[in-house]
């Protein structure tokens, strides 16, 4: 799709943005989400967020949510707010970049990311207790990957505009 459209979006809520990080923080609290395979939704929100908004969410709200991880997974206090902040920064680093590329290859930028917040819970888990989870656990920056098309749409649909028939307005 080389000539697809480009829409002009809606600016976005701040409640919405909120609201986002909430569910986000909701589905890693469910019982899958200790599963093999099971994708680190906050994750790929603060991921998304620090892509299209980066003024918005930043650095401090993703060291929130990594301490709100820590106290939730019962891990070393800073784990997941370490990585968290390392994905928000980097994220924030390529999103002039990232948003002018189509969705899978975005995937592809977002992969490197999600893998290497990966790797830093495993180092600091490692340094702590000495034990590897094993090289199946990077399995789910895989699979968040592989739903990063279905979060951009979700997480866009409210800044769309509705589809007017008005020829006569500019925008």
């Amino acid at each position: 799709m080389p000539n697809r459209p480009h829409y002009i979006l809606l600016p976005v809520s701040p409640l919405f943005i909120a609201f986002s990080l909430i569910c986000a923080f909701m589905l890693n609290l469910m019982p899958w989400g200790r599963w093999i395979g099971a994708p680190d939704f906050v994750a790929l929100v603060l991921v998304f967020w620090g892509i299209h908004q980066p003024r918005k969410v930043g650095i401090g709200i993703a060291f929130s949510m990594g301490l709100l991880m820590d106290v939730h997974d019962a891990t070393l206090l800073g784990e997941n707010a370490l990585a968290y902040t390392l994905l928000s920064y980097l994220a924030i680093m390529i999103h002039r970049r990232v948003l002018w590329f189509p969705l899978v290859t975005q995937a592809m930028h977002v992969f490197p990311l999600l893998l290497m917040t990966q790797a830093i819970q495993v180092m600091v888990r490692f340094a702590v207790t000495g034990r590897f989870p094993g090289w199946l656990h990077f399995i789910e920056s895989v699979i968040a990957v592989a739903l990063w098309p279905a979060i951009t749409w979700l997480l866009l649909a409210p800044q769309r505009r509705a589809v007017d028939k008005d020829h006569t307005r500019p925008i």
